[in-house]
């Protein structure tokens, strides 16, 4: 390899980080692993100089752009005029709650977090605290923060659907309770048959079942309407919540998120990523009975944080989501996503090779298989492995995404300003050389 910083910042992040890294998503390996020096708009540029088009965008706060100016400034007002952190309340936390639920009328109250694994606990832990069950199902492909119940999956990696009839369930890595598997159920997207074998099995002790109808971290396959509908009613018929959780899709697939699409509404939703457009925001809401058990009186579901509703995070989503609110910031977002499908799937025409994809245009997935993905398993089948090699191919191009096909290519306002036929070139050339295996 030859010399760069890249190199010289890994050798030296070795000594002080476990991989050399702050969290174990960022390591790619000794010789990937991507330092960025500086960010702006749909632009990343490394410690090395290298300008990247990216598509990753934090794996999907930016919403708007990478530094947006309008976003900043009304954090530096903030912090320079106002403060950061009291420990008490102000009139913001009121200001950004209405935007919410302006936007959202699956929400009645809201309770603001820090990230995304923080809003689902929430929002978890008052679907137990409201209906006084103990047990959770969640949707195979979902992810939902890193906790305990949540880091079980089906292993789908490893599953042979000529062998065995569902995936073995395992945890995501080491240092998880195997008790904390006791009160978890992984069912799989768009199946009736699982769906009602888990209410026949535990119909009186489900408190909730959580899921994205759009699954960020399983190249946004989606559920189907009908499905979603019957989920929704069967909720309803045995007393368990309904909890949507839109850190990916809230306020990026539309103003309403994933529900305003569907036309579906949950008993309890969960937000971050795109309603701070970088900066970290959370939040759990819904049905003001629900919420109403959220509260210091007896018997109340405790929730807090001292960094909860923090006025640096507060003023970053007052800004985007009045952005979002108030201009055609979304309308071109999702044209944008639409023309840089239109130029991958003339690439990959032209390369012969069959490919479909799945979920909205801001953040879509791509899957080389000729049917569109309807869960999980079906992913298990595609042609992972020729993606895998195109996105390594298009990274070394000038492209930033993830190489896994799991997940999606995130839009932001911001890449209304690429050459999309450049794009056209770099992808063509990515996909000869992914074919050539080379």
């Amino acid at each position: 390899m030859a010399h760069s910083k890249q190199s010289d910042l890994m050798r030296e992040a070795h000594l002080h980080m476990p991989q050399g890294v702050a969290e174990n998503y960022r390591y790619w390996g000794d010789d990937r692993t991507v330092f960025i020096k500086e960010a702006k708009g749909c632009y990343l540029t490394d410690c090395d100089g290298k300008q990247f088009v990216d598509f990753r965008l934090g794996y999907g706060p930016i919403i708007l752009g990478y530094r947006d100016s309008r976003v900043d400034q009304a954090v530096v007002e903030q912090i320079t005029q106002r403060g950061t952190l009291s420990g008490f309340s102000t009139a913001l936390d009121i200001t950004v709650a209405k935007q919410i639920k302006a936007l959202c009328p699956n929400i009645d109250l809201v309770r603001f977090a820090n990230s995304g694994t923080e809003a689902v606990m929430g929002a978890v832990r008052t679907a137990r605290g409201y209906t006084g069950r103990n047990r959770m199902a969640i949707v195979e492909g979902g992810f939902h923060g890193l906790y305990d119940e949540m880091m079980w999956k089906s292993d789908v990696e490893h599953w042979s659907p000529e062998k065995q009839a569902n995936p073995s369930i395992i945890p995501f890595g080491a240092g998880i309770p195997d008790n904390s598997r006791a009160l978890v159920d992984i069912i799989p997207l768009n199946s009736y048959e699982a769906l009602d074998h888990l209410f026949k099995t535990h119909q009186d002790s489900i408190a909730c079942i959580v899921l994205e109808p759009i699954i960020g971290n399983c190249g946004s396959i989606s559920a189907e309407p009908d499905w979603l509908q019957y989920l929704r009613n069967q909720c309803n018929e045995h007393g368990t919540l309904l909890i949507i959780d839109e850190v990916k899709t809230g306020f990026r697939v539309a103003k309403g998120g994933a529900q305003e699409l569907y036309g579906i509404h949950a008993d309890l939703t969960t937000y971050a990523k795109a309603m701070g457009n970088g900066y970290p925001i959370a939040a759990f809401g819904g049905r003001r009975e629900v919420m109403g058990v959220v509260g210091s009186h007896a018997g109340g579901v405790v929730h807090g944080g001292t960094y909860t509703a923090n006025l640096v995070a507060l003023s970053a989503a007052h800004a985007t989501l009045k952005i979002l609110s108030d201009t055609d910031a979304l309308s071109t977002i999702n044209s944008v996503g639409t023309e840089i499908q239109k130029v991958l799937g003339r690439v990959f025409s032209a390369a012969g090779i069959a490919h479909t994809f799945a979920g909205p245009p801001a953040m879509f997935g791509i899957h080389f298989t000729p049917y569109v993905p309807n869960n999980y398993r079906d992913w298990r089948i595609t042609d992972s492995a020729l993606y895998q090699r195109f996105a390594w191919h298009l990274i070394d191009l000038g492209v930033m995404l993830e190489p896994d096909s799991r997940e999606p290519w995130f839009i932001c306002e911001a890449h209304k300003s690429i050459n999309l036929e450049w794009l056209e070139d770099v992808a063509s050339q990515a996909i000869k050389l992914a074919c050539n295996k080379s």
